[in-house]
């Protein structure tokens, strides 16, 4: 016996399954074997019917998705099950089953009528008749399926869990059957206690507020979701101003170190001038009996002050910090006033910097990234 055999056919085909009364007739009529067929993995998307139980109220608008599928093709399968499986477990629905189909969708609503309409003329396609025995097996299988795909709008899926709710007794038991909290089952639900004006305005308020608000009488619904609407737009409104206020401060402390380190180094800038104006300290005497007397510079204000030369003298000169990079880097700041030219020193470090460590020249770059990205948004 071959290990296949032993370990028999997986849940989702792949082994040989029995063949119904139905499939036996139609290869009676055709001359097609069925016996010892393997499921299907691709078909005419014609064979294959719609699901009355679908939990979309409306497959919506297919445009875009029509338009992927003919770009890029079908890339998952859709789940079916044969007609006859179908039927057996939800007998009151084989009058609302596409004619002359033998497969009924389970999962994949709209991609089958994605498919159709993008006219490719195969669907893969994935045979499980272990969907469901009974009406509730089959609706939850298509429930569950979407809902963690989260492929259904809210109102859809509060009306889904409704539907679950009644099969599974209580929030709790339906909470652990979808691995989700009893608080997640509860908030989605709300929306259907929410009144007619506002489940006409979902979509357009914020979910979590008429989540929120879905718990209280219908009658003073609008009044609490005008309320934590205000109340969020306060506390955005104390955020923005926050950050504003944040970087203001930075941008004010920026300045002051600015102004400070300009002040600081502009003895770099006055060392021409002060050596120049050292020629005009005081002569040496002609003779040992005459005092020299300082020779004054021409001005064309005569109310500035004369400068004391010998502070002057006293004063150091400072050098550029270049082990200082804080310094350094408020000094460059304070003196390039072009933003051009500042932006293009910073392009001329970075390759210097490219050249001695790429590596860390791109962590760098990154937390510079992040920083900026952070303060633009």
């Amino acid at each position: 016996m071959s290990k296949a055999d032993q370990l028999g056919s997986g849940r989702f085909g792949g082994g040989v399954r029995p063949v119904s009364a139905r499939r036996q007739a139609v290869a009676a009529a055709t001359g097609v074997p069925t016996e010892g067929v393997a499921p299907p993995t691709e078909l005419p998307p014609h064979l294959i019917s719609l699901n009355p139980d679908n939990p979309r109220s409306s497959l919506g608008d297919l445009t875009d998705l029509v338009g992927s599928l003919k770009t890029h093709g079908q890339k998952q399968a859709i789940t079916i099950m044969n007609r006859d499986a179908y039927v057996k477990a939800n007998p009151d629905r084989e009058g609302e089953l596409e004619p002359d189909t033998l497969y009924v969708v389970i999962d994949g609503s709209s991609r089958l009528a994605g498919i159709r309409e993008a006219q490719l003329p195969t669907v893969k396609v994935m045979v499980s008749d272990d969907q469901g025995t009974t009406p509730e097996e089959l609706l939850e299988s298509a429930l569950v399926a979407n809902i963690h795909r989260q492929d259904l709008t809210e109102i859809d899926e509060a009306r889904a869990l409704q539907r679950l709710l009644a099969i599974h007794g209580s929030q709790t038991a339906l909470a652990k059957r979808l691995h989700r909290s009893q608080g997640w089952v509860s908030q989605r639900l709300a929306l259907l206690n929410l009144s007619p004006e506002l489940q006409a305005r979902i979509g357009q308020e914020p979910i979590d507020l008429l989540r929120a608000v879905g718990n209280k009488p219908q009658k003073e619904q609008a009044a609490a979701l005008e309320g934590l609407k205000a109340e969020r737009a306060r506390k955005e409104a104390q955020k923005r101003e926050g950050t504003k206020t944040r970087q203001g401060r930075k941008a004010a402390s920026h300045g002051e170190q600015s102004a400070k380190i300009q002040g600081h180094y502009d003895v770099i800038d006055e060392a021409e001038s002060d050596s120049s104006s050292s020629s005009l300290q005081t002569q040496q005497p002609a003779d040992k009996g005459t005092v020299a007397q300082a020779v004054p510079e021409p001005r064309t204000d005569s109310s500035a002050p004369v400068t004391d030369q010998s502070a002057d003298e006293d004063r150091p000169i400072r050098k550029v910090p270049y082990d200082q990079p804080g310094a350094l880097a408020m000094l460059l700041d304070a003196k390039i006033e072009s933003n051009d030219v500042f932006f293009e020193l910073l392009r001329c470090l970075g390759a210097r910097g490219l050249q001695r460590d790429a590596a860390r020249l791109a962590d760098l770059a990154q937390a510079l990234t992040e920083e900026a990205t952070s303060q633009v948004s």
